[in-house]
């Protein structure tokens, strides 16, 4: 995650680095300092067509803004950037000419050690932005994103991705946390690609807590929204977010869809 302005730094798990190795069980907000080796970058862009983007955007005069939530250290943000603009095949680390003028990703984790670890091995500086954020402190949130939006004269983000991170909020923050992140991602983007955890997920997550003698999540117990939850996600973001379902792009390996809404609502640059 990277540092932002004004971000309290107050949600992140307080572990040693020795800890954060040996305890994956001990990221409460789903940062694992390993992520990438046991859920690979690569399955979960190879489900998206090529030329989305294009196709999504096909009259755009400006750069596009993309969002990426809960990004960890950043190689599926790479990956998806690499993607959306079909940088995939380039074995160059270079960002090819004009590229960097078709999308800006700004890419928020709540871990500032995840961020440090992605803001160095970026490889897209002058178009990928990593910063550390607590997306749920709307203190730090609010000042923070309308920074980087008035950097481009915009109120929005033309996409936003939110990949395996609906469940560390609604465990943290229960039924009303996740209801306010999506609708604040529903806000923000006038697209919205999210992956959601299913509720076997959550019943791990728990597990690991026990087995390292912690107590449970705050809200585990209580949340009233469970069972499936790809169906509820989508329920959520088209009755009460004013969004609508444009695509499934199918189910990874480790049985996560990938879902793919649009606003209703008028973005002004949309």
């Amino acid at each position: 995650s990277r540092p932002a302005p004004g971000s309290s730094g107050k949600m992140a798990a307080p572990m040693s680095r020795s800890r954060r190795v040996l305890e994956p069980g001990a990221a409460p907000y789903g940062n694992f300092p390993n992520y990438s080796r046991f859920h690979p970058p690569e399955e979960r862009v190879s489900l998206l067509p090529q030329g989305l983007l294009r196709s999504l955007f096909p009259a755009a005069t400006h750069p596009l803004l993309g969002l990426d939530v809960g990004c960890n250290s950043g190689e599926l943000s790479v990956a998806l950037y690499q993607h959306l603009l079909g940088l995939q095949d380039s074995n160059s680390s270079t960002e090819l000419p004009g590229a960097g003028k078709e999308l800006k990703l700004l890419c928020c984790d709540i871990d500032p050690e995840l961020i440090r670890r992605a803001q160095q091995s970026n490889p897209f500086p002058a178009s990928i932005s990593f910063a550390s954020l607590d997306i749920m402190d709307s203190g730090a949130r609010e000042p923070f994103l309308s920074s980087y939006l008035q950097r481009f004269g915009r109120s929005s983000f033309d996409i936003g991705f939110c990949m395996s991170v609906t469940m560390w909020i609604h465990l943290n923050h229960g039924d009303k946390g996740l209801l306010e992140f999506l609708a604040l991602l529903a806000s923000l983007c006038t697209f919205l690609l999210v992956e959601p955890q299913p509720w076997k997920c959550y019943r791990a997550a728990a597990r690991r807590l026990r087995r390292l003698g912690r107590s449970d999540f705050e809200h585990f117990r209580s949340l009233r929204i469970k069972g499936d939850m790809a169906e509820s996600i989508t329920r959520i973001l088209t009755q009460e977010c004013a969004m609508e379902l444009v695509c499934s792009f199918g189910n990874t390996s480790w049985d996560r869809s990938l879902l793919l809404f649009k606003s209703t609502s008028a973005h002004p640059e949309g």
